[in-house]
């Protein structure tokens, strides 16, 4: 006696349910990947082509001694100020400033480590910074 199956399998499979989840990951990775932002120090770099509109109130100028000796002067002056009183120049002379901002003058030659020294002082003083550079 030979027993038949009276219902058969259905062979084709529901995609409403697969689109379901497909749209909920891509919203998911949409929405994850506009939450990533690096944490950068804001620097007002000028074109070398062109002016920056802001008007730097202090400039410090990074020189190269050679033998890893590096200078720092404030505002032009000939006398090179030690690193660590570069920040407390600074203070004084942008604590009665509404908008501060400082230029950096270096030479080609200076390690980018020596300027991102001067850079971390306008961060933590909430200063702007303006990277100088020469016309082409």
């Amino acid at each position: 006696m030979a027993l038949k199956r009276t219902t058969k399998a259905d062979p084709n499979v529901a995609m409403s349910s697969m689109t379901d989840i497909v749209f909920l990951l891509l919203i998911f990775f949409l929405v994850t990947s506009t939450l990533v932002n690096p944490n950068a120090l804001k620097l007002l770099l000028p074109k070398s082509t062109g002016q920056v509109g802001a008007k730097a109130i202090a400039t410090v100028s990074i020189k190269d001694w050679g033998n890893d000796q590096y200078t720092y002067h404030v505002n032009g002056n000939e006398t090179p100020v030690p690193l660590d009183q570069v920040e407390d120049e600074l203070v004084e002379l942008m604590q009665v400033e509404e908008d501060p901002t400082f230029s950096i003058y270096s030479d080609e030659s200076v390690p980018i480590k020596e300027i991102v020294q001067v850079m971390n002082i306008a961060k933590r003083n909430h200063y702007k910074v303006i990277l100088a550079t020469q016309p082409e």
